[in-house]
């Protein structure tokens, strides 16, 4: 693992394998770790990278969080690691990350794998999630399943509020504290939603779309074939939006494919 000052934390993978690296960018709330399973299931073959975005994980905190500024961070760590070309995935504000990225420096991006989101604005939908973590005095609480019950009156889905606590520790004090910039993410939750800009990306494009998501809807062919045209939009079958945990074998076969196809 690697962290420098304004460097992303990453995470490197059979580095070996050489040519060029697949990065994988977590998405809201979530962290490399996220990735674990489905990076050691691709750096069989591949070498991969996982980082941690800014205010999340063990990247560093910072008030700035737009599209824009986080692609650039995700640029600075490949000049770092002095990689030249990069297959790059994202999922949910992840894929908005690459996506960003591809727009702005084409260059880098040898293909774009987006999971489960559209080059789009998007209503809140987290607003629930965000004061269900306020609401919890973090100096008071004393046990993650009594956080877990006072997010449980505003978020009802277990799975959601289990991923959101794998963000909670224990601090040097032994007080709790969330790993993810909870005061950054939300002052800056309205760019957040925010579709990323740019001149399309004409490069490699596949879009896995959870197919009982409604992340990715029809209406958004469109943008897509505007900002994205050479984009293979693929539907995982009976799964959501969180597609890459609940079939992670699919999810990594499918990557394998449209690698192989480069």
């Amino acid at each position: 693992m690697g962290s420098h000052g304004m460097q992303l934390n990453f995470q490197q993978f059979n580095e070996a394998a050489g040519q060029v690296p697949l990065l994988m960018l977590h998405g809201l709330f979530g962290d490399q770790s996220n990735w674990r399973s489905q990076a050691w299931l691709l750096s069989k073959d591949h070498w991969v990278i996982t980082t941690d975005l800014r205010n999340h994980g063990h990247s560093f905190h910072d008030p700035k969080m737009d599209y824009f500024t986080m692609a650039s961070d995700v640029q600075k760590l490949l000049q770092y690691l002095q990689v030249l070309k990069v297959d790059l995935l994202g999922h949910s504000m992840g894929g908005k990350v690459a996506m960003q990225l591809a727009f702005n420096q084409p260059q880098l991006i040898r293909s774009l794998i987006v999971c489960d989101i559209a080059p789009v604005n998007y209503s809140p939908h987290h607003d629930d999630i965000l004061s269900a973590m306020s609401s919890i005095n973090l100096n008071q609480l004393t046990s993650r399943n009594q956080a877990c019950a006072i997010m449980a009156s505003k978020e009802p889905d277990a799975r959601i509020r289990r991923f959101l606590l794998k963000s909670l520790y224990r601090s040097t004090n032994s007080t709790f504290a969330w790993r993810f910039n909870l005061t950054a993410i939300q002052s800056s939750y309205s760019k957040i939603i925010e579709a990323p800009v740019g001149s399309a990306y004409t490069g490699p494009c596949l879009v896995l779309k959870g197919a009982k998501s409604d992340y990715i809807k029809t209406i958004h062919k469109a943008v897509f074939d505007t900002l994205l045209p050479a984009a293979k939009l693929q539907p995982m079958t009976g799964c959501s939006h969180w597609l890459h945990a609940e079939k992670p074998e699919l999810f990594c076969q499918l990557i394998r494919n449209f690698l192989k196809s480069l």
